[in-house]
């Protein structure tokens, strides 16, 4: 049998804060939640494991082989830095500034290449719908369900990313912890828009992380709580207490972008920055929208300018947002080139948008 506490010591030499060990058993109980959270719609326009519940809670449909899986999680912070709120620049959730999985990958095939040198399979995957990624840490006691919806592990918070190497080696299982969030609440009235519904429970319909990432229109009630996020959002990681430590460390200050190159750069320079986002589609058009409205929410009436030009884009959606950003900042130059704009414009909902933009500008 493969030494566990072996590959514990790999993992940390890797880079690692933390692995265990559970069985590959099926979670039957989060696919019913997750079941459950489907018909009540609370998904919204969320796939990842929502997707195939039937294989994200079944790591053996994907590999039939498998017997455990070895756990691990890497903090991103303090690296990811804290970003400076200005009206010129979009703010970054921390975990996607840098490429975050790649170190975390690398101290997993650590763990994977001595697992294979035993001659044990051993897959390593990662940030990946095939499995219920949260359930397996908890499972293997490298943390716990905090009321945020996060794993949440010691000293760290919930500053990690989590992955896992699935292999049928008859490692060893870790126990899981006996521990939760207790009485403490405070990452629910952090959210803006009350996405978190109760004490772990997400109403991604209400989530603005989720919003960033969905396709279509962003609906105007989240438009100003989007605020100057262009991807993500930290505010219930903010507020939570095992994180804080770890988080008045990240005093660089980073995963800020300009918003004039956002409004700007070529589409293909868009999508070469931020190759690593889950963009629908690969369309630069979703990183236009969302810098609209952060523009329209920056207060900044030099960009009226920048932003003009995308009432003529031949997305209806970058029209939309374009017109909400105009409407929002306000301005006789705002008031001009929305009219201009509804004079020409032929589709009925974009047309709606003009109408609403124009009478909030004025």
């Amino acid at each position: 049998m493969v030494d566990r506490h072996r590959l514990e010591q790999m993992a940390a030499d890797g880079g690692l804060n933390a692995i265990g060990v559970c069985l590959a058993d099926p979670f039957a109980a989060v696919a019913q939640t997750l079941a459950d959270r489907k018909s009540e719609g609370l998904n919204g326009k969320l796939g990842f494991t929502y997707s195939e519940p039937e294989i994200s809670t079944d790591i053996r449909r994907s590999f039939p082989w498998a017997e455990r899986l070895v756990v691990g999680i890497r903090s991103y912070l303090p690296e990811s830095g804290t970003p400076e709120h200005t009206p010129a620049s979009a703010v970054v959730a921390r975990f996607a500034v840098d490429d975050a999985y790649q170190p975390l990958v690398a101290g997993l095939n650590k763990v994977a290449d001595a697992l294979r040198a035993e001659g044990w399979r051993a897959e390593v995957i990662a940030d990946d719908n095939r499995l219920v990624d949260r359930a397996a840490a908890v499972r293997a006691g490298v943390g716990w369900w905090g009321k945020n919806t996060m794993v949440l592990a010691p000293k760290v918070g919930p500053w990690v990313l989590i992955g896992t190497v699935v292999t049928d080696a008859p490692l060893d299982v870790t126990e899981p912890m006996k521990r939760d969030c207790g009485t403490c609440d405070a990452c629910l009235p952090a959210c803006p828009t009350g996405a978190l519904v109760a004490p772990g429970v997400l109403d991604a319909r209400r989530c603005l992380a989720a919003w960033a990432q969905a396709p279509g229109v962003i609906p105007a009630e989240y438009r100003e709580a989007m605020g100057d996020r262009l991807y993500g959002c930290d505010d219930c990681l903010d507020a939570c207490p095992p994180g804080i430590r770890l988080l008045d460390s990240a005093t660089d200050r980073r995963g800020m972008t300009d918003i004039r190159w956002l409004l700007t750069a070529p589409d293909q320079d868009l999508l070469d920055r931020f190759e690593r986002w889950y963009i629908p589609k690969r369309d630069p058009k979703y990183v236009r929208r969302n810098a609209l409205i952060v523009a329209g929410n920056s207060g900044d009436l030099t960009l009226v300018d920048q932003i003009v030009p995308y009432l003529g884009h031949l997305s209806s959606i970058v029209r939309q947002h374009a017109a909400w950003a105009l409407g929002h900042l306000g301005g006789s130059d705002s008031v001009a080139a929305l009219e201009q704009a509804r004079h020409h414009e032929t589709v009925h909902e974009v047309k709606q948008e003009l109408d609403r933009a124009l009478q909030d500008a004025r």
